[in-house]
């Protein structure tokens, strides 16, 4: 019976050891994948930022101006003025549907009425 138990014991030793040397390599995965991730995010950042500034600079309003005035007979740009917007009153705005009036009948029919028009669910 003590060997037994003595056994037993010894495998419960090994296997925890297999298995806090498995969780252990896992974890050492988990945290290079983690500091891969911070890498490249940081990476992305700096192009980020590299794109950022570009695209400012490329958007300086006089690199604007000279470029339309330009190509002017390409594409026909014009400074914005007031008289290029519209007014409150020009705005068109969605009519909405009138609604259908429905009845039920005590047959348990419905009457649909819409423009005049009456249908009975009976007449179907």
């Amino acid at each position: 019976m003590r060997t037994i138990i003595v056994l037993l014991t010894a495998l419960c030793v090994i296997g925890s050891a297999f298995w806090a040397y498995h969780e252990n390599y896992q974890t050492q995965e988990a945290y290079a994948s983690s500091q891969r991730l911070q890498t490249e995010i940081g990476e992305a950042r700096a192009r980020l930022a590299i794109l950022r500034a570009e695209w400012a600079y490329l958007n300086r309003p006089d690199r604007l101006h000279e470029l339309t005035d330009l190509n002017f007979e390409k594409i026909g740009l014009l400074p914005l003025a007031a008289e290029h917007f519209g007014t409150i009153t020009e705005v068109g705005y969605p009519v909405e549907p009138q609604a259908e009036e429905l009845e039920l009948s005590f047959d348990g029919s419905i009457e649909v009425s819409s423009d005049g028009a009456q249908v009975s669910g009976a007449d179907q």
